[in-house]
């Protein structure tokens, strides 16, 4: 007997692990840099350089990057900056996973505080977030026929899943050059700048994805005229470009994730030789997996009545799109100033930052609850400290619609930011407005016996001559006529036709007569 098996493709998780660790060190100012009064700003990234696998335990090393943003003693310029990293090497336990897995690793900073040891040190600590989670691709088969097959009754259904097609990663690289608007004047030193993507969009095209969105931009900067006071400035920079993908097609499901890996901008002289221009360099980060939607004819159960054939079964998990879903959460919110803090004359920058805290599954769908952090950077009215700042947590939820399953549902979902608003509402109070875009994909998980091999043998006669020939039986719950005849050595047909039923359907508490057929 010639079996004829598909075989799909997908990824099974190993295991994750989570953990939260300290990351601290002292920071000695530069020489070139000035003496440092009070610190208005801190920010952290972190940047992974290695990861790998090893006998249960994931190893992965990297760096805290580091900005600062401090006030000077100096008479005329008072604002200054700095940046620098702190390495670290930690390690994770994950049981199962052995050298060479594939391990994808997150890391988060929860919280950076900086304090002024003296005028040319700082102490640097931060807590920082890291998620590993190690999966392996693997192969799923199903048996979809058999070849000679003779006399053998053969129960079929179809099977709804996903085949995975693509996991892989990708960049988008952008360089862009960037002029100031002619009321500004010219640059002598950025101070601060942010980078933020908006927007970002992913279509599929046969071959090929195509990207588009935005880059927000925040500069402040040092102005070589009218005594170097600061200037800042905000815009936008359209991101486009297509990224290839041999195995794209219109019609496949996919969930595409951008992160900016990379940015730098770099004050470039104008044709007239005056500093006036910013080039931006950005790498985008692309996360791409693409499925398809299979509908597959298996076999389900097989026997004969002419010999013995006997299915082994093994339990395999079939993943379904249940749904992919997009909503939006607005936020409203007014941020106070601390009571300590100087009056708010004209803000500045803005840096946001989302986080999904958690995902509960109830009977109006996901429910997703986090946390969107907002920095501002706002001029005052004193001129002994001309700059300031402000950091907001602002909670929000949202639910998004999603079908109730009887399976288990793994949930993918993605947030991000579309839009921030901040306005002043008064030297105290900044009025914030928000839109967060919530991307959801689940799947469910669907438990199935599947067939790996067909033994066959010859038919044990005296057992079957002991077995009565005509039986009276009472269907139960969940019984199904293949079964039944199966267990009866009879067919399907034969039991439709003495009982003279009119489809493949037995209800509870119908009775059948039952007459076994020898082959």
């Amino acid at each position: 007997m010639e079996l004829e098996r598909q075989i799909l493709h997908k990824n099974r998780e190993v295991g994750r692990a989570f953990s939260q660790i300290t990351l601290d060190d002292d920071y000695n100012l530069p020489d070139f840099k000035p003496d440092l009064a009070k610190i208005i700003r801190e920010r952290g990234n972190i940047q992974f350089d290695e990861i790998h696998a090893n006998n249960g335990h994931v190893w992965f090393k990297g760096t805290l990057a580091f900005d600062i943003l401090y006030r000077t003693d100096l008479d005329g310029r008072k604002i200054n900056s700095l940046n620098g990293e702190i390495p670290f090497q930690e390690s994770l336990s994950i049981d199962g996973v052995v050298e060479l897995d594939p391990v994808k690793m997150e890391g988060r900073i929860e919280d950076i505080s900086v304090s002024v040891i003296n005028s040319r040190k700082l102490s640097i600590r931060s807590l920082a977030e890291f998620t590993a989670v190690a999966e392996k691709p693997e192969e799923a088969s199903v048996l979809t026929g058999v070849k000679e097959e003779g006399g053998c009754e053969i129960e079929k259904e179809t099977l709804e899943t996903l085949e995975l097609i693509t996991d892989k990663k990708d960049t988008l690289r952008i360089r862009k050059e960037i002029s100031l608007s002619s009321n500004k004047p010219n640059m002598d030193e950025i101070l601060w700048s942010s980078v933020e993507l908006r927007g970002i969009n992913s279509r599929l095209r046969n071959g090929e994805i195509e990207v588009a969105g935005e880059a927000l931009i925040y500069v402040l900067y040092s102005g070589s005229e009218e005594e170097e006071r600061l200037q800042w400035f905000e815009t936008t920079v359209p991101i486009q470009g297509n990224v290839e993908c041999n195995t794209c097609e219109e019609e496949l499901v996919y969930r595409i994730g951008a992160s900016l890996a990379q940015s730098d901008l770099e004050i470039q002289p104008d044709e007239d030789g005056e500093e006036r221009n910013i080039l931006l360099e950005m790498v985008v980060n692309l996360s791409i997996y693409l499925w398809k939607e299979e509908q597959i004819e298996v076999i389900s159960d097989i026997y004969a009545l002419d010999r013995q054939v006997k299915p082994s079964f093994q339990t395999a998990v079939f993943e379904k799109l249940l749904v992919k879903n997009d909503a939006k959460c607005r936020i409203a919110d007014k941020v106070e100033m601390d009571g300590e803090q100087e009056d708010i004359l004209q803000i500045c920058v803005n840096e946001e930052k989302l986080a999904i805290e958690q995902t509960t599954v109830t009977d109006e769908g996901v429910l997703a609850e986090g946390i969107l952090t907002v920095e501002i950077l706002y001029m005052t009215s004193d001129d002994a400290m001309p700059l300031s700042a402000k950091r907001a947590f602002i909670p929000f939820s949202q639910t998004i619609e999603m079908p109730k399953a009887v399976n288990p549902v793994k949930i993918q979902l993605d947030g991000v930011i579309e839009q921030v608003t901040t306005v002043l509402a008064d030297s105290r109070t900044i009025d914030v407005k928000a839109v967060i875009g919530l991307n959801l994909l689940a799947f469910e998980q669907q438990e199935k016996q599947a067939i790996t091999e067909i033994d066959e043998s010859e038919l044990d006669l005296a057992a079957l001559q002991q077995s009565p020939g005509i039986v009276g039986y009472i269907a139960r719950e969940g019984d199904r006529l293949f079964g039944i005849a199966k267990e009866n050595h009879t067919t399907v047909e034969n039991l439709i036709e003495t009982n003279h039923l009119t489809g493949r359907v037995v209800k509870p508490g119908e009775k059948l007569l039952i007459i076994k057929t020898v082959g």
